[in-house]
C-alpha cells in the first residue's frame, strides 16, 4: 500500500491541516505481505474508502502509529482516510472551527478531488473510536445516502447525557457547543437516530463495539437500547476490553470483516 501523509488548506476551517491517506498497491515482489492486493487501478469507480476517524487526544497520524491498519486493509483493496479534527467533537464548534462541515463536506470532496476513491455509498463506510466513535455515527445518522456502514469503537454516543452529568470537561464544553443544549438537537444521536427512522430513511448497517471495562460502555449500551426500541438493527460487540489501543487494534479488525465489501 502506499502512505500519504496529505497536508492542504481547508477554506472552511481558514487554515491549513492534514490527512493521513492509506491507497491501495497491487504489488508481487513485497516480502511479509500477502500481495493479493486487487487491482484497484481499473475500478470503474475507484477504490473503496473507509473514513476512519480519532479519538480527542489524538490526530490524524494515531491509526497508523498505534495500530496494524495498513497491513489489515492491504489484503482488502481498501482505501482509508484518516482526517484531524483537533478536540472538537467533530462539532461546528460554539468557539471555535466549523469541524463538523469540514468533515462531512469538505473532507470527502478534498479526498475526491486528490485520490481515485469510489464515491458510490456501496463503496463507502465510516469508523471511530471514542470521540470518533461518535462522529462516525453522527455523519452516518446525517448522510445515510453515503454510508453503507458505520462503526463505533468505545464511542462517546450520549453528548447530551454527557453534556447534563458535566462529564464533558468545562473547557471542552465550552469550546464546542457553548450554551447549546445538546439533548434533541442534531447533535444528539438518540433524537437523531429516533427522527431518522420516523422519516423512513434507509440507514447503514451499524456496528457499536466497547469494552465492558471501560468507562464509555454505558453510552454505548444507551445507544443500543434506543436502537432496540426503534428496530435498528445493530451488530454488537460488548465484551472484555478497556479503553486502549489494544482493544482497538483487535476490534479495527473486526470492524474490517463485517464491512461489507466486495471481496
Amino acid at each position: 500500500m502506499a502512505l500519504v501523509r496529505c497536508d492542504y488548506f481547508s477554506d472552511v476551517l481558514e487554515m491549513g491541516t492534514s490527512m493521513t491517506v492509506l491507497l491501495p498497491q497491487a504489488t508481487s515482489a513485497q516480502i511479509g505481505v500477502s500481495g493479493s492486493t486487487p487491482q484497484t487501478g481499473g475500478r470503474r469507480h475507484g477504490a473503496p474508502v473507509l473514513y476512519l476517524l480519532h479519538g480527542l487526544s489524538d490526530d490524524a497520524t494515531a491509526w497508523t502509529r498505534y495500530t496494524s491498519i495498513e497491513r489489515y486493509v492491504e489484503p482488502l483493496g481498501l482505501a482509508v482516510v484518516m482526517p484531524q479534527v483537533a478536540r472538537s467533537f467533530y462539532l461546528d464548534q460554539a468557539h471555535g472551527g466549523r469541524y463538523w462541515e469540514h468533515l462531512s463536506q469538505e473532507v470527502p470532496a478534498v479526498a475526491e478531488s486528490f485520490f481515485r476513491l469510489s464515491a458510490r455509498r456501496d463503496d463507502t463506510f465510516v469508523a471511530g473510536l471514542s470521540m470518533g466513535g461518535y462522529g462516525a455515527m453522527k455523519w452516518a445518522l446525517h448522510q445515510p445516502e453515503r454510508f453503507a456502514a458505520a462503526a463505533s469503537l468505545s464511542g462517546a454516543l450520549d453528548l447530551a447525557r454527557r453534556q447534563a452529568s458535566g462529564a464533558l470537561r468545562p473547557d471542552l464544553a465550552d469550546a464546542a457547543v457553548g450554551d447549546r443544549q445538546v439533548a434533541g438537537s442534531d447533535d444528539d444521536l438518540l433524537a437523531l437516530l429516533e427522527r431518522q427512522v420516523a422519516a423512513s430513511h434507509d440507514l447503514p448497517a451499524l456496528y457499536v463495539g466497547c469494552g465492558t471495562d471501560d468507562e464509555l460502555v454505558s453510552e454505548s449500551r444507551s445507544f443500543l437500547d434506543a436502537a432496540d426500541r426503534l428496530g435498528v438493527p445493530v451488530t454488537r460487540e460488548l465484551d472484555r476490553g478497556a479503553h486502549d489501543w489494544a482493544f482497538w487494534d483487535e476490534r479495527i479488525q473486526h470492524v474490517l470483516d463485517w464491512l461489507p465489501l466486495e471481496r
